[in-house]
């Protein structure tokens, strides 16, 4: 999660006009996104980039990383925003909407098929062996993707500080996510406008590295605003207002007619609050969610979580479609008076809905103002501290899959009123160890792409359900 710093625009730039892309052949384009969408948000961007920007040309490398470093200050899933954003800035509110819906609507369908298979076969060895070998192999993804953001986010003492701040203050006191995101975005947005070196964002992108670069002159776009880019608070408002009634009429509606105890309120008013509040990406937030999901609502089991997160690693779409799994198990398990595949499916049904809803509403309000934000290095600070705590947040995560996942039975320990989970060291589960480790030298050591080492410990897991 980085921000590519672009230098401000010399003055406002003009209009474009028509561009003379078709809306019918970009929504071929969008869905051919979405199908390759696997690998996290940093493979996704890549995708969009060689397809949009190199292949297409439709867009230039300058604009696409302004889209992206706007994507990236926004909570929720900054791939998913991009593509909503730049189908916006290409055939407006219907581009906007038709590309964010199209990179979510394949991997919702994908992980509601599996969330089945998993509720209605999932205590039988073949099935059961396959979920033990993703758990297996999503902690050395969640491993690497500390590595991989602390490598970029970490390079100071102060950043390093913070990142250790956010672990301590996750892991042994229970801190709530928000409030860490909160006081780390506040800290680097008071270091940035004070000017202080360490919190100077850094470069590097998630765009291909070499290669000739499209300048925006060269595309289809052009170098100049369209018409329909340029400030119109009149607009921002009624499409704001038209999301944010879409957002939250389900949620008043369930908080009146069914209560604040019953599972689709608790779905609705809990992942409502996440989508306000999960900057970060999708290792991040899920942090929060086990940290609620299991903790406090007891909607699923620890190992759960990691299925539900091997789900999303080998679908399309979002990591943070995870989610979606949580929500379709807490209705299946919920005596809601609906049969459990009917209530699970309107869970999962509901989850995606307020989970992806307010990122619409994020990018359509701020589109028009989003030049604005070129250059504000008090907001690319505040991103800046942000990105390091959530090292710390995942780093935490890592500990708490493995804690799990390798040991069959925890122990809480208590401390300042709060506690923590240690592993009973007489319940290690050896074989799932063995795995672990395997997944993790074939990560970092023969670099294999997660997708293969997924497969592959699935399998592996599949065996060893049968014979085991």
């Amino acid at each position: 999660m980085t921000i590519v710093a672009i230098e401000p625009a010399e003055g406002p730039l003009p209009a474009t006009g028509d561009h003379g892309i078709a809306f019918a052949e970009a929504v071929a384009v969008w869905a051919r996104i979405a199908a390759l969408s696997f690998g996290g948000p940093a493979g996704q961007i890549a995708v969009m980039h060689r397809i949009l920007v190199e292949e297409k040309k439709w867009i230039g490398e300058e604009r696409f990383l302004h889209a992206l470093n706007y994507c990236m200050l926004l909570p929720g899933p900054e791939a998913q925003q991009l593509a909503a954003y730049i189908g916006w800035l290409l055939h407006r509110t219907k581009g906007g909407l038709v590309a964010g819906a199209l990179f979510v609507l394949p991997g919702f369908l994908a992980i509601l098929g599996l969330s089945y298979v998993y509720v209605l076969l999932g205590r039988t060895p073949l099935v059961e062996g396959l979920f033990f070998g993703l758990k297996a192999a999503v902690l050395a993804v969640v491993v690497q993707a500390v590595v991989r953001v602390g490598s970029r986010a970490l390079k100071n003492g102060v950043m390093r500080g913070i990142a250790a701040a956010a672990f301590l203050a996750i892991f042994f006191l229970d801190a709530p996510f928000p409030l860490i995101v909160l006081l780390a975005g506040l800290g680097g947005y008071a270091g940035g406008r004070a000017g202080l070196a360490a919190f100077k964002a850094g470069g590097g992108g998630h765009g291909s590295a070499g290669g000739r670069i499209v300048h925006d002159a060269e595309t289809a776009l052009g170098e100049g605003l369209p018409e329909h880019a340029r400030p119109n608070l009149a607009w921002s408002l009624k499409i704001s207002g038209a999301l944010l009634a879409l957002w939250l009429a389900p949620v008043i509606t369930l908080l009146v007619l069914a209560g604040p105890d019953n599972v689709f309120t608790q779905i609705a008013t809990f992942f409502s609050q996440m989508a306000v509040v999960t900057f970060g990406g999708a290792y991040a937030v899920l942090a929060y969610v086990a940290q609620e999901a299991v903790g406090t609502y007891g909607w699923l089991k620890p190992g759960e979580m990691l299925n539900g997160l091997g789900l999303a690693e080998t679908t399309p779409g979002p990591l943070i479609m995870v989610t979606q799994f949580v929500g379709f198990l807490a209705a299946f398990r919920e005596a809601t008076g609906l049969s459990p595949l009917v209530a699970a499916t309107l869970g999962a049904v509901l989850t995606t809905w307020v989970t992806f809803v307010p990122c619409f509403l994020w990018i359509f309000a701020g589109a028009p103002f989003v030049e604005r934000l070129r250059g504000n290095r008090a907001l690319s600070s505040a991103l800046t501290a942000i990105t390091a705590a959530v090292v710390g947040v995942i780093l935490n995560l890592a500990v708490w899959f493995a804690v799990h996942t390798i040991f069959t039975q925890t122990r809480t320990i208590g401390f300042v009123g709060r506690g923590f989970d240690v592993p009973v060291p007489t319940s290690l589960h050896v074989p799932a160890l063995v795995l672990a480790l395997g997944a993790a030298v074939a990560v970092f050591r023969f670099r294999i792409g997660m997708i293969p080492v997924l497969l592959a410990c699935a399998l592996l897991g599949a065996a060893y359900g049968l014979i085991g």
